[in-house]
């Protein structure tokens, strides 16, 4: 593994916590950051043995709790050169006509503020360093415009594009930055948050498809950060076996 301290967002559940569960087996010293404190608590102690862990308490959608945070990092984990922005949230599936201001405000406040700021924070350190990757889990949303997806998938398309022109921008260094992007994935809580705890609604999701795990996405992960020092993978874009891009949606009037 060439990076030895990795800060792995979302880490308290799904993709996070099977990224972090990964990176411990390869002996990767952890900066555990979600919300949930008492997560994070119950993951350290399951890698104790394994690698070091710090649990970083941090409200994604405040970009002053983020710095915060980061200032608080021991000097023990704070030469950081690995950074999993995992953590994110789609909230309601309604219209554009029917949505939720604050739950727009939300996702764009943890999917495109969060990260950005947190990207902000760690990546100068890298380029200094001349050594580092970021690795941002974005999703088949930010490609394909579905019914409901608007600020969602918009927020998507945003980490997208701030990953490859963050590339553009490293060009000459030996820093790298890439962008994970699934479909459906069914052993996280995306859907349960989604649909506010409804898990009629959450489950209805996923019946009758066998859709991609975290550990598939962990997986994938460890596969782009283990690549020679002088690959950088732009982006990856995985779907389980039964499901594909939609096609484009038609309203026929009927008489």
């Amino acid at each position: 593994m060439i990076y030895k301290t990795v800060l792995v967002t979302g880490a308290s559940s799904g993709i996070g916590k099977a990224i972090a569960e990964l990176l411990a087996e390869q002996g990767v010293t952890l900066i555990l950051l979600a919300r949930r404190r008492d997560k994070l608590i119950e993951l350290s102690k399951v890698l104790q043995g394994k690698t070091s862990c710090y649990v970083c308490e941090c409200d994604l959608a405040d970009t002053h709790s983020i710095n915060a945070a980061i200032d608080k990092i021991p000097q023990d984990f704070a030469n950081i050169d690995g950074l999993i922005n995992c953590a994110g949230a789609a909230l309601g599936l309604g219209t554009a006509q029917e949505a939720d201001w604050s739950d727009w405000q939300a996702m764009i406040n943890i999917n495109c503020m969060g990260l950005a700021c947190l990207t902000h924070r760690l990546l100068p350190k890298m380029v200094a360093k001349n050594k580092g990757h970021i690795i941002n889990i974005g999703s088949t949303a930010g490609n394909y415009p579905y019914k409901g997806g608007n600020v969602y998938a918009a927020s998507k398309a945003f980490v997208q594009q701030l990953t490859l022109n963050i590339k553009a921008d490293l060009l000459g260094t030996a820093v790298r930055v890439s962008n994970i992007e699934p479909g459906m994935v069914s052993d996280s809580e995306f859907s349960l948050v989604r649909f506010k705890g409804d898990t009629n609604k959450a489950s209805a999701v996923y019946e009758g498809i066998e859709a991609l795990s975290s550990v598939d996405i962990a997986n994938t992960v460890l596969w782009v950060l283990t690549q020679p020092a002088h690959v950088n993978i732009n982006k990856i874009e995985l779907m389980p076996i039964n499901q594909a891009p939609q096609r484009t949606a038609f309203h026929r009037e009927t008489s």
